[in-house]
């Protein structure tokens, strides 16, 4: 690695079981392997961490949303490739996101992993879908509750028509063309 890398926020936005974290975490061992600094900061890990006691009310999902721009922006401006696949459902949280890593020159790009919840359900990595459907959870993102999809991401990936491998591979050519790999 060299003293003077750019660091910059990659957020994956989208669904439950949409393939966030496994198209991170495919993406961040490429890195590595190119010898960039990376980070993924799992939106599982950082409720169990850092935003414990937090429900999933509009307020707590934005409190979440903030805390984790927060630290993505804190690596990203230190010269890490943040990786950050958290739903994040709301446009106006990933907006404040997006401003904060403006106002400190910090690059920020959006991903929309977009997925079908028809496919999600399907896939229902954590059960959540089965659950919703049981009658056990309410407040699913995307089934009853809302998910506002980014209306200009810097890509959109459709992990349902392509491999895992195809979709690290698309999101590293456009961190290539932004001259972030």
């Amino acid at each position: 690695m060299s003293v003077t890398e750019t660091g910059a926020t990659i957020w994956l936005t989208g669904l439950p079981s949409a393939g966030k974290t496994t198209i991170a975490y495919e993406l961040a061992g490429r890195l590595r392997t190119e010898g960039h600094r990376v980070e993924v900061l799992d939106g599982d890990e950082i409720r169990e961490f850092l935003s414990a006691g937090l429900g999933f009310s509009r307020e707590d999902r934005h409190t979440n949303v903030a805390r984790i721009g927060f630290v993505a922006e804190l690596l990203a401006a230190n010269g890490v490739k943040v990786l950050v696949p958290v739903i994040a459902p709301f446009a106006d949280s990933r907006e404040a996101v997006r401003k904060r890593h403006a106002a400190e020159s910090t690059t920020y790009l959006e991903v929309h992993v977009a997925t079908p919840v028809e496919v999600c359900s399907v896939r229902d990595v954590k059960g959540l879908y089965a659950k919703q459907a049981a009658g056990e959870i309410s407040g699913l993102t995307g089934v009853d509750d809302p998910y506002e999809a980014p209306e200009a991401p810097d890509l959109r990936i459709e992990s349902h028509r392509q491999t895992v491998q195809e979709s690290a591979a698309a999101l590293h050519a456009l961190l290539t063309e932004r001259g972030l790999a």
